[in-house]
This record gives C-alpha cells, sequence and structure tokens, in this order.
C-alpha cells in the first residue's frame, strides 16, 4: 500500500487569525473554518482547493516543534514569494541546490521551519 503524498499538516496555535494571515499573506492560501459536530475545524487551502493547512487551537507543548524539523512544501513563484517575505520583514534563507532546484527556508510564527521547494 504506497503512499501518495502529505494530506495536510496540523499546528497547534492560540491565535488561529494570525497564524491563518501568515500563510494567507506569504502563500494566497484560503482560510475557511468549517462547521462540525464539536465546533469549527479551521483550515488553509491551496489554490488548487486543497485543505493543506489545519490549524488546531490549542497551546504547544513547548517551544520547539518536538520530533519535527521542518515541513516541505512544492512551490511556484520564488521571486514573489521572496518579495512577500521582505516586504513583511520575515527573515529567510535562499538555497540553490542544483541548477533547477532553489530552496527557501522561512520559520512560521510558532517556529515551524518550513521548507519551500522551487523547481525550475
Amino acid at each position: 500500500m504506497p503512499v501518495n503524498g502529505i494530506n495536510h499538516i496540523n499546528i497547534r496555535t492560540t491565535d488561529i487569525a494570525a497564524s491563518s494571515q501568515f500563510y494567507i499573506d506569504v502563500f494566497d492560501f484560503e482560510f475557511r473554518s468549517i462547521p462540525m459536530a464539536t465546533g469549527h475545524a479551521n483550515w488553509l487551502f491551496d489554490n488548487n482547493g486543497r485543505a493543506i493547512i489545519h490549524l488546531r487551537a490549542m497551546a504547544a507543548d513547548s517551544a520547539s516543534t518536538g520530533p519535527i524539523d521542518h515541513v516541505a512544501l512544492d512551490c511556484e513563484g520564488q521571486a514573489e514569494i521572496v518579495e512577500r517575505l521582505k516586504a513583511r520583514g520575515i527573515e529567510y534563507s535562499v538555497f540553490n541546490i542544483q541548477p533547477d532546484h532553489a530552496l527557501v527556508l522561512v520559520k512560521d510564527p510558532h517556529g515551524v521551519m518550513l521548507e519551500l521547494n522551487f523547481k525550475k
């Protein structure tokens, strides 16, 4: 039984609005609060309508991200994302690891390292 990809990422936060705004500003994700029997589920969707990040209203266990080192995302539009990060004063690093492959590393508001992969 093969694994076909990552379904979604779940991030704990005590501030749904600030967390979602970071991902909306940087990646143009769409925020949706979906009613459920137990309350609302807060999701961020990509431009293809896929639920990518589930924001859970809950404090993190610690200041670290635990055993998860980073989350890697396939992206497009490196120049645009870098400009958004610059405009918001968000620290990032760019690595050209191969002639046709660049990485941008950035942390979200909770310290989760995001590896943004750009293939040319």
